[in-house]
C-alpha cells in the first residue's frame, strides 16, 4: 500500500512544482544519452512498464529481499538493473522501481530525509489528520516507497477518502485535478486491465469487461494492495472506502466475499 501512498507524493509535486511525469527521470545511473534507460519517464514508472529487469519474489536471494533486507540504497540496487525488455512494452510489478521513484521525490524536496519527512507530513498526512502514518528510511537517508508505511486502519481509510473525493479534502484540493483519474486508467500491458499508476484496479480486459479480479465486485473498484492480505479498496459508484489490515499467510482470506459482503449490507 506504500507504492500507492508513494503515487500521491508524486500527484502533489505535480500541482506545487509543476513535475513533469512524461519527460525522462534524472536517474545518475541512466546519465549517458547512449544508455536506453536513459528515456524512462516517470509515468512509466508508476506503470510499472520500464523493463528494467527485477524479480518481485519474496523469497531467499531474490532481487525484492535482498532490496529490502541488504542494500543500503534501495533505489540505487533497483536503478542498477539492466533493461529486459523494450521501455514501456512490458508490464511488471516491482517495489524496486518504486524506489527509485522515491529517491526521485526525495531530491525534488531538497534532497534530505528531514525535508521528506516535512513534505509529507505538511503536505498529505497532516492536512487529511492521518497522524499516525510513518514512512519508513533506507540506511541511504531515502524513504522507503516500495513497502515499510505504517498507520492505523482509519489513516488508511482517510487515505482512501482522499482518493474518493478526486484529491480534495475538505475546501482544500490536495492532489491536482484529474490525478485519481490518471492514476486509475488501465496500464495497457497489465493483463486485465489490472493496474493504474500504482494502483490495483478491476476494470477487467478491454475485450472481456467480464474478466476481472474480482468479477462480483464493481468495475470501478481500485485498491492499494499491502503484503498478507492488507487493502485499501475505494468504490466511487457507491460512495464506499474499505481497509482490511489483517494478516493472513495462506488463500484462505477473500477480499471479493469480504467486500461483497461489505456491498450487500448496506442499502443503494
Amino acid at each position: 500500500m506504500a507504492k500507492s501512498v508513494t503515487n500521491t507524493l508524486v500527484g502533489i509535486l505535480v500541482k506545487d512544482q509543476g513535475l513533469d511525469i512524461s519527460i525522462p527521470v534524472q536517474v545518475d545511473a541512466w546519465k549517458s544519452p547512449d544508455d536506453p534507460r536513459s528515456k524512462i519517464t516517470l509515468d512509466m514508472m508508476l506503470r510499472m512498464s520500464t523493463g528494467l529487469e527485477f524479480e518481485e519474489i519474496y523469497a531467499p536471494f531474490k532481487d525484492v529481499t535482498y532490496m529490502l533486507y541488504a542494500s543500503k540504497s534501495m533505489a540505487d540496487f533497483a536503478a542498477a538493473k539492466p533493461l529486459i525488455s523494450d521501455i514501456d512494452t512490458q508490464w511488471y510489478y516491482s517495489g524496486g522501481t518504486t524506489n527509485i521513484i522515491a529517491k526521485i521525490i526525495t531530491k525534488r524536496v531538497d534532497g534530505n530525509l528531514a525535508s521528506f519527512y516535512k513534505f509529507s507530513r505538511e503536505r498529505l498526512f497532516n492536512r487529511i489528520k492521518a497522524f499516525s502514518a510513518v514512512i519508513e528510511p533506507d540506511a541511504s537517508g531515502s524513504f522507503v516507497g516500495s513497502s515499510y508505511m505504517f498507520a492505523t486502519a482509519r489513516d488508511w481509510a482517510r487515505f482512501g477518502l482522499l482518493l474518493k473525493n478526486d484529491g480534495i479534502w475538505g475546501n482544500e484540493r490536495i492532489l491536482p485535478k484529474g490525478w485519481v483519474d490518471y492514476s486509475t486508467q488501465p496500464t495497457p500491458e497489465a493483463p486485465m486491465g489490472q493496474y493504474g499508476a500504482h494502483f490495483w484496479l478491476n476494470s477487467g480486459d478491454r475485450d472481456n469487461p467480464e474478466n476481472r479480479k474480482f468479477p462480483s465486485l464493481p468495475d470501478d473498484l481500485y485498491y492499494c494492495g499491502g503484503f498478507n492480505g492488507q487493502i485499501v479498496a475505494v468504490i466511487p459508484s457507491r460512495d464506499l472506502v474499505v481497509v482490511r489490515l489483517g494478516v493472513t499467510h495462506d488463500d484462505s482470506w477473500s477480499h471479493e466475499i469480504f467486500i461483497k459482503q461489505v456491498l450487500d449490507s448496506i442499502k443503494i
